[in-house]
C-alpha cells in the first residue's frame, strides 16, 4: 500500500507556511527601514565632520554656504583638500539620480548664517527615538526627519 499525503495535510502545511510568512515579513521590512536609517544618521554624521573641517580650514572660520557643498555622489575638495571623497545620497536614491540632505542655516532659511548650520534626512521609521518633525522647506513622505546640529 502506497503511502501518500491526504488533502487536509496538506491545507495545513500550506495555512503554516501562510501564517509564518504573515509574520516574518513585516519584521523584513521593518528591519530594512532601520537599516537605511541608520545609514542616513552615519551619512549625517559623516557630512558633520567634513563641514566642521571646512571651517576650521577657512579665514574666518565659517561653514559653507549650501551652494558650496557638492551634489551627492561627487568630490567634495577645495585646492588640494579633499573634504569627502563622495558626498553622501539618501539610500533610497541611485547616483544617477540622487536624493540629497537637507542642509541650511539656523536663523533663516534665506539668509544664510554661516556660523551655524542644520543637517536633515528623512526616516522612514516613524517611530525611531531621533525622529523629530521636518522643517516646512523639506518635506518626506513619513513627515519625520532625523536632526543634526553644529557641535
Amino acid at each position: 500500500m502506497k503511502s501518500a499525503f491526504s488533502l487536509i495535510e496538506i491545507l495545513v502545511v500550506i495555512a503554516i507556511i501562510a501564517i509564518l510568512t504573515t509574520l516574518l515579513v513585516p519584521n523584513y521590512i521593518e528591519s530594512r527601514q532601520r537599516a537605511k536609517d541608520v545609514q542616513r544618521k552615519s551619512d549625517l554624521k559623516q557630512m558633520q565632520t567634513a563641514l566642521e573641517l571646512y571651517k576650521q580650514n577657512q579665514n574666518p572660520q565659517l561653514y559653507p554656504s549650501p551652494t558650496q557643498i557638492p551634489a551627492p555622489c561627487q568630490i567634495w575638495q577645495q585646492s588640494t583638500i579633499v573634504y569627502m571623497n563622495k558626498v553622501p545620497k539618501d539610500p533610497s536614491s541611485s547616483c544617477a539620480s540622487p536624493v540629497p540632505y537637507y542642509y541650511a542655516n539656523t536663523n533663516d532659511d534665506v539668509l544664510f548664517d554661516a556660523s551655524t548650520y542644520e543637517l536633515y534626512s528623512c526616516l522612514d521609521n516613524v517611530g525611531d527615538i531621533d525622529a523629530v518633525d521636518c522643517p516646512g522647506s523639506y518635506t518626506c513622505a513619513s513627515g519625520k526627519c532625523y536632526k543634526v546640529i553644529q557641535p
